[in-house]
């Protein structure tokens, strides 16, 4: 899962990202309305988080105009203005959810993977792949109904390329759905975390390789 969070609470934001990372979520944090329109243009999100009270404006004008631009992402609005009339506010101008400050993390992941069950925002069913198969949403991976164990990163690695299996990933779609934009690149990060991926999959007898497509980028094919 990858989120847009627009929040300009710097602690509050630097929490959140790695609450959230420990569970398998890459987070993108800007703190202006303009960077989340240029962002939600170039990433398409799982979700957004969306703060009212912005440098650059009130947050809920950004949900109109996503919303006429065709985005349907789902939007939870976070904000200390959490009067019943703001919440009104906040659900029929768009959002999807509206979650008061403070809250805790474990609230705010049931919100999220509730807004991702809804009818318009159905997760993608479970992907299965050699013996192997991955719960996208929840990111479990299991072979022969034995769960997997696998680093963060190499964990989206692998659910990126099983989504597109027997087709080429681009290195670009790779390192986009494991690092957040912030993030700096080593070169061979990328080709360290499939390495280590491939082994784990060969030593637990997933039925499935990683081919390099020498200087494109990666795909996952059944043994």
């Amino acid at each position: 899962m990858r989120i847009l969070l627009i929040e300009d609470e710097k602690e509050l934001a630097n929490a959140l990202s790695v609450a959230l990372t420990k569970h398998g979520i890459l987070t993108d944090h800007t703190m202006h309305l303009a960077d989340a329109a240029e962002l939600t243009r170039q990433h398409p999100y799982d979700a957004i988080l969306l703060d009212r009270r912005l440098p650059d404006g009130e947050g809920l004008t950004l949900i109109p105009k996503l919303r006429r631009s065709g985005t349907d992402t789902p939007i939870i609005v976070l904000t200390a203005r959490n009067e019943p009339l703001e919440r009104v506010e906040g659900l029929e101008i768009g959002a999807d959810d509206y979650l008061g400050k403070p809250f805790l993390v474990e609230e705010l992941l049931a919100r999220l993977r509730a807004v991702l069950r809804r009818p318009s925002n159905l997760a993608e069913p479970g992907i299965a792949a050699g013996r192997m198969t991955i719960d996208p949403l929840h990111l479990n991976v299991t072979i022969d109904s034995m769960p997997l164990d696998l680093p963060r990163r190499e964990l989206l690695v692998l659910v990126t390329l099983a989504k597109r299996k027997d087709k080429t990933v681009l290195r670009p779609t790779l390192e986009a759905a494991v690092y957040n934009y912030e993030e700096e690149i080593q070169s061979n990060a990328l080709d360290a975390h499939i390495s280590r991926l491939r082994k784990r999959l060969l030593d637990a007898g997933a039925g499935v390789t990683i081919h390099n497509i020498r200087g494109v980028g990666y795909l996952l094919k059944e043994e």
